[in-house]
């Protein structure tokens, strides 16, 4: 597996900071993987971007629809996270 660094939540000053405050999940942190990002901003948020758009893009599909997708596709790709 590998390694990337990852700047931790108390420690994250000025954009990181307002970006973790963003993704801060309901059990209280943001998850490792948008935290792989913390080292380059742009990328954290190009990646946010892209999941909200796969998973709220268009009213075609439900949510429960796109987590089943998601879980199809995690399981072809033998994605345990």
């Amino acid at each position: 597996m590998a390694w990337i660094p990852m700047i931790p939540e108390d420690k994250a000053e000025r954009g990181l900071k307002d970006w973790y405050d963003k993704l801060r999940e309901p059990w209280g942190g943001v998850d490792n993987i948008l935290r792989i990002h913390s080292i380059n901003i742009p990328t954290l948020k190009g990646h946010y971007e892209l999941y909200r758009s796969a998973m709220k893009g268009t009213r075609d599909l439900t949510g429960k629809q796109r987590e089943m997708i998601a879980v199809v596709v995690s399981t072809v790709n033998q994605c345990h996270y």
